[in-house]
């Protein structure tokens, strides 16, 4: 078939996710090139692959599934192909695909880029947000070459690189009576209205903290932003629980929300590399985890995190 490998992924994103829209939203590109390849795959099928239905997406057709369960062994293949010849290419390619944890694009991974193109000279950044379940699908399906997230929840896809732990703490409006505190206990957050982080494991995280007290907060808003539970702190709607503090200076906090350390010893989750290339990690894969791990320890635990003193160090890079 005349399809590119790229052409391919469109096709299998639209089927993940059943819109032209959603996966041109995620995938950063524009809707006509979707179309086009779909378009092209159905010519050269000679078939309908997917059943247009307005204002509800797109169902894939028999045909379809059949197309799209190829087209991913192929994908599959591709992946295979690049990890294997990865050591042969000893340079760093044009384009960096990378997948991270969605809050991560605009709380650190700009400057931490800065970093790694001023090393490794000029490099076109594609960088794709997600959530922890999608980033290992991407990664799968090579639409990423490696991907950025916390290793919470079941990590079914590639082999992973711990970067530091990241604490979580409470973030609350700065006229709560807590805020006084230098640090605060779960017991006292479960009783404030709770502002959730609604993505998919990461909801569950936030909310399973709370399962050594025996009692969850009530939650009184949910947002799959960032940027939106920090808002709704500040606009008086309940306290929260974030893991990553803002890093970039154009996302730094308002002086309306407060962050405090938690006193319960809580696991805290890891930031991770997932990349598909095992042992035999390419230079460009290489490069990038040296240069996240050198970001972090340089710009050092304070601006990351928000943990107790004594125990900040140890914890974060131990």
């Amino acid at each position: 078939m005349n399809l590119t490998i790229r052409q391919l992924r469109y096709v299998c994103e639209v089927a993940s996710l059943g819109s032209v829209h959603a996966a041109s939203k995620a995938l950063h590109i524009s809707q006509s090139s979707i179309l086009a390849a779909i378009t092209l795959a159905e010519g050269e099928m000679g078939a309908r692959i997917f059943e247009r239905r307005p204002a509800r997406g797109v169902q894939i057709t028999p045909a379809g599934e059949r197309f799209i369960s190829a087209a991913r062994i192929m994908l599959s293949a591709s992946t295979e192909f690049d990890r294997a010849i990865g050591d042969l290419a000893d340079r760093v390619p044009k384009v960096l695909r990378i997948g991270c944890f969605e809050p991560f694009g605009a709380l650190f991974m700009p400057e931490m880029l800065r970093m790694y193109v001023d090393n490794v000279g000029d490099v076109e950044i594609d960088l794709v947000e997600g959530d922890q379940v999608r980033l290992q699908t991407w990664l799968a399906e090579g639409i990423i070459d490696l991907a950025i997230l916390y290793d919470i929840g079941p990590i079914t896809t590639g082999t992973m690189t711990k970067i530091c732990k990241v604490p979580a703490h409470a973030v609350l409006h700065v006229d709560d009576p807590l805020a006084a505190r230098e640090a605060v206990w779960l017991s006292d957050i479960a009783t404030r209205p709770f502002v959730l982080l609604d993505m998919p494991q990461t909801a569950t995280y936030l909310l399973t903290l709370f399962d050594i007290l025996a009692k969850r907060p009530e939650v009184r808003f949910h947002t799959r932003s960032y940027e939106t539970v920090r808002s709704a702190v500040a606009s008086g709607f309940g306290m929260s629980i974030l893991n990553m503090r803002p890093i970039g200076r154009a996302t730094v906090d308002g002086q309306t929300i407060i962050r405090r350390p938690i006193l319960d010893e809580l696991p805290p989750p890891t930031l991770i590399v997932l990349d598909l290339y095992g042992s035999s990690k390419p230079l460009f894969v290489r490069l990038f985890i040296e240069i996240l791990r050198r970001f972090f320890k340089e710009i050092g635990p304070s601006r990351f995190s928000v943990t107790i003193k004594e125990r900040e160090d140890a914890l974060l890079f131990g």
